[in-house]
């Protein structure tokens, strides 16, 4: 992390429901509303098939692994995560959805323990108990000390970002924002008078880009954590491109997407930074067949320096996990240059080459000459 540069952590969907819930000190009734999976518990038998036996009750820093440690050394100066469950113990559930998230407010801890400055909540599972789930969760969060952004009890307090002191002199604003694309239901989205999701529409997308050109003034940095795109494939969608770059030329100086499961393209506009989607990182989706060759059990810590004089992005830095008994520890060298190769080839049409070092952090994205 350079001195003269502001370091960003992101990551991709953070899932600390269903399966994992099951393992941690606090656990939910396993019952779960899928078509084929009646019971959580069952992912973690998929993981155990896989890899080995997963402890139950190991602590609330288990599934972030080695990661933790590796967070600390890096020492950005703000964390950003996307938090994909609901924190509630109501259980009327979403109707019409394939997959529900819902973790143990007990089970707040193993979340905190990785300290994340934000929280983001707009995403297609933080309504996956209705809306009595989401303000549990956003009690939850509070309660807990860790600020939320992207849902809530009105489309103002959905829209409004958090906004933090990362370094001396430097004020960054963090905004939420989910597309339909990412599978977000439009009876998600916040309202004057209902809470919710901030979703992109005709209203909200004006009214956040007028909000990111305001907030840019001498020193001040913008993020926008986006959920959007699907859950498999690489090229990102004409119409999320377009939003990102829509978001960039309002003021943007990184645009922080999520939603696939596994890492998408990295891109450059504006000389801004474009994550079309930072894929999983803790999940359950261990041992479960299907969608193999995108391997979705390698997961990325992301390491964002940006220059806090203009905003324009200098460097990232990644590190590769893998997810073996439900959590995370350090990729292989085969599993790091298998990475590397996937994503420098496909995020070279978007202005980004990845090359492979010796550094802690073996992957480093910059700009294409």
């Amino acid at each position: 992390m350079g001195a003269e540069t502001v370091s960003l952590f992101l990551c991709g969907d953070v899932m600390l429901g269903r399966g994992v819930d099951q393992i941690l000190p606090h656990r939910l009734d396993p019952a779960i509303p899928e078509q084929y999976v009646r019971d959580a518990r069952d992912y973690v038998a998929l993981a155990e098939a896989a890899h080995g036996a997963v402890p139950r009750g190991g602590g609330f820093g288990y599934p972030w692994g080695e990661a933790l440690a590796l967070l600390d050394a890096a020492a950005p100066h703000a964390r950003i995560v996307n938090l994909e469950t609901a924190v509630t113990e109501h259980d009327r559930f979403a109707p019409g959805k394939a997959v529900h998230y819902r973790m143990h407010p007990a089970n707040v801890p193993a979340l905190a323990v990785a300290r994340p400055d934000v929280c983001v909540l707009a995403n297609n599972h933080v309504l996956d108990y209705g809306r009595q789930g989401l303000a549990d969760t956003l009690d939850a969060l509070a309660g807990a000390g860790l600020p939320a952004v992207g849902a809530g009890g009105d489309l103002r307090e959905a829209g409004a970002p958090v906004v933090l002191r990362p370094r001396p002199g430097v004020r960054l604003s963090v905004f939420g924002l989910a597309t339909t694309s990412s599978g977000v239901p439009r009876d998600w989205a916040a309202t004057a008078r209902r809470s919710g999701v901030h979703l992109a529409g005709d209203m909200s997308v004006p009214r956040l880009l007028a909000a990111v050109e305001d907030r840019k003034r001498a020193g001040d940095l913008v993020v926008v954590s986006v959920h959007m795109g699907s859950n498999w494939g690489y090229p990102p969608s004409r119409s999320d491109r377009e939003l990102a770059h829509a978001l960039v030329d309002a003021g943007a100086d990184l645009v922080h997407g999520h939603s696939s499961h596994h890492p998408r393209p990295l891109e450059v506009h504006g000389g801004r930074l474009i994550l079309h989607g930072c894929g999983d990182l803790v999940s359950d989706y261990e041992g479960i067949g299907g969608q193999e060759h995108y391997r979705d059990d390698l997961r990325l810590l992301y390491f964002a320096e940006l220059d806090p004089r203009d905003g324009r992005f200098r460097q990232l830095r990644m590190i590769p996990l893998r997810s073996r008994r439900l959590r995370l520890e350090r990729a292989p060298e085969f599993d790091v240059l298998w990475l590397h190769g996937v994503l420098d080839r496909i995020s070279r049409p978007y202005g980004i080459r990845v090359d492979h070092t010796d550094d802690p952090a073996p992957l480093l994205a910059r700009p294409a000459p």
